[in-house]
């Protein structure tokens, strides 16, 4: 893994001082390119419904509270009537659709292009926040549906995608995955939470095989995404690489992830219009110092 992470660097290629990494590669031409993937016109979500209710792969729900409901929506003194509520979320997790900024992970303390670990305080990010995708991420999105092209509705918890697998659903699906893309890689997470509860992701969670991430770098993505989180859960027990390629992708290679995604919708309209790439919008929140953020990502097919 160490040479793999070495071999994948982008550390200085757009600059010493780049806190951007791969979103450079979605140009205004990548996002002109992204408008002509449009066809039928169908938008699609792909978020998953905020979490508020504890459950195994969910030990800290998130916070919706009413400021103001209906039984109480008159204003003193003015009488205009309204609602409004609260919300509160700690994203990083396995439950809530969220993007990692490249200040989210680190190795040998350094992020990437090399800023160290202590740029990151109590106060937030100095280097690397969310805030390099504060303009917002629109950029052509390319889908994997791996289980599909393996005659599966889902792979099971434990399964690591290899790189034959991976080629292979390329191959099947008729694609080629370009350099500033948003790809997406399903493991049908939803079809099997739908059909067998939640579990604890920790005991198992498909994802890519290590070997996948010298062709993620290849091929230039600009950002990858799943509806895990892109690491195969428990691994491979590799000493230092828990999660490699949430390693290899944020800190290596400047690859914004993008955890938690709902892709079974996606997957069905891809399938019907026997398309699999589309115009794919990511709206992260101005968090000055965030170190991502919680996001509905947007398909337009």
């Amino acid at each position: 893994m160490r040479s793999v992470f070495e071999s994948v660097k982008n550390w200085g290629r757009w600059g010493d001082d780049d806190e951007a990494g791969a979103l450079n590669l979605i140009t205004p031409a990548k996002r002109v390119e992204a408008a002509g993937a449009i066809v039928s016109g169908e938008v699609v979500s792909c978020s998953l419904p905020l979490a508020v209710q504890p459950a195994a792969d969910n030990p800290h729900p998130a916070l919706h509270m009413m400021v103001r409901g209906g039984d109480d929506c008159v204003l003193p003194g003015v009488g205009f009537e309204m609602t409004s509520d609260f919300v509160g979320v700690a994203f990083h997790g396995m439950a809530t659709s969220h993007i990692d900024a490249l200040c989210h992970v680190f190795v040998d303390g350094q992020m990437y292009n090399g800023f160290a670990s202590t740029e990151v305080r109590s106060t937030g990010a100095r280097r690397g926040s969310i805030m390099a995708a504060s303009d917002g991420l629109v950029s052509r999105g390319v889908l994997l549906d791996i289980p599909r092209s393996l005659g599966h509705e889902s792979l099971e918890k434990t399964h690591l995608v290899t790189l034959a697998e991976l080629e292979a659903c390329v191959a099947s699906q008729g694609v080629t995955v370009t350099a500033g893309d948003i790809l997406l890689i399903s493991t049908g997470r939803d079809a099997k939470r739908a059909a067998e509860g939640a579990w604890n992701p920790f005991d198992g969670l498909a994802g890519l095989h290590p070997e996948c991430i010298p062709w993620l770098h290849d091929r230039d993505i600009a950002v990858l995404g799943a509806d895990g989180v892109s690491d195969g859960l428990p691994g491979l027990g590799l000493d230092g690489w828990f999660m490699p390629v949430h390693q290899c992708a944020l800190v290596a290679m400047g690859v914004h992830l993008l955890d938690n995604l709902r892709l079974d919708r996606l997957s069905a309209a891809c399938a019907a219009n026997e398309r699999w790439e589309f115009q794919f919008t990511v709206a992260p929140l101005h968090v000055e110092g965030g170190t991502g953020s919680p996001v509905s990502p947007i398909a337009v097919l």
